[in-house]
């Protein structure tokens, strides 16, 4: 089997390498991952002309390495388009992440925007996470348990186009996970999301400034103010069970299918039914 690794949290993280260790009983891996951080970047490319430098880090018999300065779904894109290109990989498997990708939040995640970009291409595809944002996590547990579910969901994936599986683990040890949960998407939102900026401030989760990409700060011109983005997390009263971040809360590793057409069916229907839409331009 061919497998295509990668993640958002950069090349160097703990838990890409917990990923591969997992995954190389499975077959030929070729991981190609961001040169640095890049959480929040959802499916964005490194596109406009940018330049964008990539760099072959190691190959052997059935592993090959290489980072691009760029975006996780960029990293896909040069993965299919340089690496594989005329095939393409069996799966897709994007993270680990460090920490949770449940809820909106699979919104923004560049975990789950590399997993989209694999699903755009027809790929089957699957998202990992781990609740947990520190750099030295413990992935024990997933690299544990992670192969028996791949295993799964590959005999039962579904064949329609553009499919992920979004799978989250609780920051537990194995034994105390209580099981797994089919799961949707449930809703969170961000509240006071933009504080000042406080380097201190990444040390609440054991992070440095550069494990989350801050490299350097920039240029402040007159009468401007640097901020960050940390908001307090608050549910909404809309959430209904299983919804996949209260599951995680609950000990269980979820898992949500995914779809790339974001299209509302019902909606779609609706508006059809009420016949006002669908009409050339001059009867309207």
């Amino acid at each position: 089997m061919r497998i295509l690794i990668t993640n958002d949290d950069g090349y160097t993280a703990k838990g890409l390498k917990s990923l591969v260790e997992s995954l190389r009983e499975f077959g030929d891996l070729t991981v190609v991952a961001p040169k640095y951080h890049q959480s929040g970047m959802s499916m964005a490319v490194s596109m406009g002309l940018k330049p964008v430098a990539v760099k072959k880090l190691s190959e052997s018999e059935h592993e090959r390495w290489w980072y691009v300065d760029g975006t996780p779904s960029s990293c896909v894109k040069f993965a299919l388009d340089e690496l594989y290109y005329p095939e393409v990989p069996d799966v897709v498997v994007s993270g680990i992440n460090h920490g949770a990708n449940a809820a909106s939040a699979v919104l923004y995640s560049g975990t789950v925007g590399a997993a989209q970009e694999a699903a755009l291409a027809g790929i089957p595809t699957i998202a990992v996470s781990l609740d947990d944002l520190h750099p030295q996590a413990d992935f024990s547990t997933v690299i544990k348990l992670l192969p028996g579910i791949c295993r799964k969901l590959t005999a039962h994936r579904s064949r329609k186009f553009g499919i992920l599986y979004n799978i989250n683990f609780p920051n537990l040890p194995a034994d105390q996970i209580k099981g797994i949960r089919l799961c949707h998407q449930g809703i969170i939102h961000w509240e006071k999301e933009f504080k000042p900026y406080d380097a201190n401030l990444f040390a609440k989760f054991g992070l440095t400034p550069a494990d989350m990409g801050v490299l350097y700060m920039p240029e402040v011109e007159k009468g401007e103010t640097v901020l960050l983005m940390a908001g307090e997390v608050s549910d909404d009263k809309r959430n209904i069970p299983p919804a996949d971040h209260h599951q995680l809360a609950k000990g269980y590793i979820t898992i949500v299918p995914h779809s790339i057409d974001t299209t509302d069916y019902e909606e779609l229907a609706r508006l059809r039914r009420l016949e006002v839409f669908d009409k050339e331009l001059d009867a309207f």
